[in-house]
Order: structure tokens, then sequence, then C-alpha cells
């Protein structure tokens, strides 16, 4: 950085190494120098917003109100989703996963989805869609499904359901007519029904408690976050869905991103429409 960049900067060399780490402490994501532009927006845009004058004044005060980790974490997030995103995984789970998981199962009994981080809410909802579109068997079993994300704002457009034409590009007009209101505003809404079979939570993968808040569950969508962590942190993160997974409970990854290369205690499953990870039955 020259003379000129480093007056301009709005973080000095010691102060963003500060700051990354704090950050990286609470979420598990991880920037540093050559993420410095990212980083001075949001903190500028955060420190606006507080009215603050000085990084000095925001960091003490960010330290001290969970609002403000709240508003930090919310702005740190990369919520870039839509609706049937990666469905081969969805074909995969109504043709492979659930069939193994019922088979040891009794009518009525309950299977638990996850996804998390849920974002906005495509995930989880697909999910709900491509259950009733696709899985003869949805209504012989008691289906919880959950979404969970660390971005509080997130959570909250989920629950709401209003998604615009790009997040929907990808349904057809027949699950448009059957699963949305009408249009408004150029967005559309789930109908109640669909909204209602999602329960939304909030969690933080790199956070141990906040994930075994959420109770065990039989398949686990977490797509796309773990190239945001460095090596530590997705070992912790590879730790914690582990043990939130049931024995014999299966792992969804995106499809840039590889559990062998970071944990050994999954089994490689190359199922017919997907590799996933499980969970061993005796572990």
């Amino acid at each position: 950085m020259s003379g000129a960049e480093a007056q301009q900067a709005l973080l000095g060399s010691g102060e963003l190494e500060r700051f990354c780490a704090f950050l990286y402490r609470q979420t598990g994501m991880s920037y540093g120098e050559g993420k410095r532009y990212f980083v001075e927006r949001r903190v500028a845009e955060l420190m606006a917003r507080r009215g603050d004058a000085s990084f000095a004044a925001y960091f003490a005060a960010l330290r001290l109100d969970a609002r403000e980790m709240e508003a930090l974490i919310n702005a740190f997030t990369i919520n870039e989703t839509y609706f049937y995103r990666e469905d081969h995984q969805f074909a995969c789970l109504v043709r492979s996963i659930l069939p193994e998981l019922v088979a040891r199962r009794g009518p009525g009994d309950m299977v638990r989805l996850w996804s998390v981080p849920c974002s906005t809410g495509e995930e989880p909802y697909s999910l709900a869609l491509w259950l009733l579109e696709n899985w003869p068997l949805v209504d012989a079993y008691n289906v919880e499904i959950v979404g969970s994300d660390i971005d509080t704002r997130a959570i909250e457009a989920a629950r709401a359901g209003l998604y615009s034409e790009r997040s929907t590009a990808r349904l057809s007009q027949g699950l448009l007519a059957a699963y949305f209101e009408a249009p408004a505003d150029e967005r559309r809404r789930l109908i109640a029904d669909i909204r209602e079979s999602v329960t939304f939570t909030a969690a933080n993968l790199f956070d141990a408690g906040s994930m075994a808040a959420q109770g065990r569950f039989d398949v686990v969508f977490c797509r796309n976050v773990l190239i945001y962590f460095d090596d530590a942190s997705r070992l912790a993160a590879a730790d914690h869905l582990y043990r939130a997974l049931n024995p014999g409970g299966f792992l969804c990854l995106g499809h840039t991103e590889s559990m062998v290369r970071i944990s050994d205690r999954f089994a490689v499953r190359r199922l017919p429409d997907a590799i996933v990870y499980q969970r061993p039955l005796d572990a």
C-alpha cells in the first residue's frame, strides 16, 4: 500500500487485522488485506448508521452491544440463492436418500431436514415443493423442514416468503400457479401452507452451542458456505455438522465443496444423482 493509500484507508493495518480476527472468532469467516475494500466498505456503512466518527468508537461499541454484533454479521453475510438451485441433490433426496432412511422407520415417524445456512429461504422452501411434487410418501411420514441462518434479516425475509422473478426463474408456471399467490409489486408470495411448512431459526455454523440447540437431523443441506472459511473453520464446522446428524444421516454440500478434504468422519456415498456424505450408522 502506498503512503497516499494508507492515508485514505479507513482502517490502519493493525485495525484491519484486529477487526478481521474479531469477525473470524465470531463467525469463522476469514478476511484480510486482500479483502480490504470489501471490509472497509461495510464497516464504513455500519459506522455511518451509528454516527461514529472513528473506527475505535465503533469497535468499542461493537464489543459491548449485541445488537451491533448482529448488524455486523448481517452486513458480512452473502445471500446468493434461488429456487431449485443444484436440484440434482433434491432428486437424490427422493430417489436414494429418503428411501434408505425410511426403510428403517415406520409410517408416521419423523423425518427431519435442515437447510443451514438457509439465506432468504429459497432452499428450504424448494425442499418443501420438491417433496410435495416428487415424493409419493410425503404424507406417510412426519416431515419437518428447518431453515437456519446467522443473518437475522435473511431469516425475517424467509418467513415473509416474498420472492422476485429472479429467485423463481427456474420454477415452472405450474409450480408458480400452485404454490404462489398472484404477483404483487413484481414479487410473488408463497401460499400460507408452504410458508408454514418450514420453521426458521437463528444458528451460527461456527458455534457449537448454536448448532446443538437445533437438535439432530436426518438430512442436512449445507451448500456453498464452507468456501468462505479457512481450514480451521471448515474443520470446526464439519464437526458441528457431524454432531447435527442422526447416525446414518446424510450431508449435502455445494458442487465445489468436498468433505473429503476437510474431515474423514463421514462416509462418501456416490449415489446416482449426487455425491453426498453420511454419518455412519454405528457412529
